[in-house]
């Protein structure tokens, strides 16, 4: 079984529109002095943790797991993907009753961006992608994904780099505009910054429901059918 694009795609998607990362990377980028370099240290910080999280589990996986069942997902990411459905549905009936989502944007670094230091903004990189269920399904699920395709380490591994680097497109596509056009990005920044933090609710709801249904039924279909 050959991994492709395609496959990791909705993975890709799933951690590239995550509305808090884009809100904080904003926020970071404001700040016309130290904005660019707090923006890539959370960048950096964020690639150091889920390449460590695909070395962990890769290495645990083997990057090498057989595939079975009709669809060639095995039990394991079946599983994932069910259980990602059920919380990403969570989330979407969560936001649209207004109740407090764990995922969502946590308050106290919300309050701290705009004040922290640059050894602060990569730790917040670092701490992000473990603080979310979701995300770490997400991650998982390609992991298993790449695994399950049998490529060989070396080749599971590169699959797996290039899966991030699209993954966190938006994120490197922030910074890259930043640098680029620092004079005409402010405006553009403060923008998008002000419409995420006004839109973040039906974001989320959007986005749960379209990808909740979607990965309950590849659950599923992987499990039972």
């Amino acid at each position: 079984m050959l991994v492709t694009i395609s496959d990791l795609l909705p993975y890709i998607l799933g951690i590239a529109i995550v509305p808090v990362q884009l809100i904080i990377m904003l926020l970071f980028l404001k700040n016309s002095q130290s904005g660019l370099l707090k923006g890539f240290l959370f960048l950096v910080g964020i690639t150091t943790t889920r390449l460590l999280q695909g070395i962990i589990f890769g290495l645990i996986l083997n990057f090498g797991g057989s595939a079975d069942g009709a669809n060639g997902k095995g039990p394991i990411i079946s599983t994932l993907l069910l259980v990602l459905g059920i919380l990403l549905l969570i989330t979407a009936y969560k936001k649209y009753k207004k109740e407090p989502d764990p995922d969502g944007d946590p308050p106290k670094w919300m309050s701290a961006i705009e004040s922290a230091t640059n050894t602060k903004a990569f730790v917040f990189g670092l701490q992000l992608p473990l603080i979310s269920p979701k995300l770490w399904v997400f991650i998982l699920s390609a992991i298993g994904t790449i695994s399950a395709a049998q490529l060989g380490q070396p080749i599971s591994f590169y699959t797996f780099i290039v899966f991030i680097l699209l993954a966190q497109s938006f994120l490197v596509l922030l910074v890259l505009i930043r640098l680029l056009l620092p004079k005409h990005s402010s405006s553009l920044i403060n923008a998008a910054s002000s419409w995420l933090a006004n839109h973040n609710r039906i974001i989320v709801i959007v986005i749960s429901l379209i990808f909740g249904v979607y990965f309950l039924y590849q659950g599923f279909y992987g499990l039972f059918l």
